[in-house]
């Protein structure tokens, strides 16, 4: 697929196609005054890995905030759904509620807290998600330091560690925002062969990720955003193979 302009013809694809399990459309929102999501539509597919990729200041973090229903930035106009379910009118705890789950790029670790007290607090309310053997199952660094004051862990198990705490609620949707930032390569690794897994149970994940090329190497499809636009959506392998489009969207 090539690059477009303006999101006006991606729109019309999707309005062409039955929604998908996951659905966005025709998204804007502001900060403050800021126009900065502009029409923005994603339709991703239960158990699919959709990367959302562009330059710094295209917009990724605020959609993925629009998305989980965040204050800011505010949400004017468009359609969030989930499994038939509408979550453009709910409050972010509600959004969470009914199965959406964002981990911002600070990871939002609780000081004083240790990793089993930070999994568990996630638990206090339903929908409970994973229990705390499974999750140790799949992160056993984790149930290693599970008595450990969870910001005093390695930036990879700190990730690990938000992971796990979105795991810990009944998700159907994983927001993840640069979950590879400052993580050696042998760590990125383990995080991503973690999101494969999580892909087997059927749970949707949306990466924003600066390093691209693993992303694209990860997921099943991309979107790009151009000052809040989308110009790209379609397999990630396209991007891949495509040189001319990496460099002017992506700056690879």
């Amino acid at each position: 697929m090539n690059a477009v302009n303006t999101s006006t013809n991606i729109n019309a694809n999707h309005a062409a196609t039955a929604p998908a399990y996951f659905s966005v459309w025709d998204l804007h929102a502001y900060y403050g005054e800021s126009y900065i999501v502009q029409g923005v539509s994603l339709n991703v597919h239960e158990g699919e890995i959709l990367a959302l990729l562009g330059r710094n200041g295209a917009g990724k973090t605020s959609t993925l905030r629009a998305i989980a229903r965040l204050d800011e930035p505010m949400l004017t106009h468009g359609e969030i759904w989930l499994d038939h379910q509408n979550l453009h009118k709910m409050k972010s705890y509600e959004a969470s509620q009914a199965g959406m789950a964002l981990v911002p790029e600070d990871r939002s670790i609780i000081p004083g807290l240790t990793v089993e007290e930070n999994l568990q607090l996630a638990q206090i309310a339903e929908p409970v998600g994973w229990s705390l053997d499974r999750i140790y199952e799949l992160f056993p660094r984790l149930g290693e330091r599970r008595k450990q004051e969870g910001v005093t862990l390695s930036g990879g198990e700190q990730q690990m560690l938000a992971i796990a705490r979105a795991l810990a609620r009944d998700i159907k949707v994983l927001l993840l925002d640069e979950p590879y930032e400052g993580l050696a390569p042998v760590i990125v690794d383990e995080i991503e062969k973690t999101l494969n897994i999580i892909k087997a149970q059927g749970i949707t994940t949306v990466i924003v990720e600066q390093n691209a090329i693993r992303a694209l190497e990860l997921a099943d499809r991309a979107v790009i955003l151009d000052t809040g636009q989308v110009v790209f959506d379609g397999l990630a392998e396209e991007v891949l193979a495509n040189e001319e489009l990496r460099a002017e969207y992506l700056a690879i």
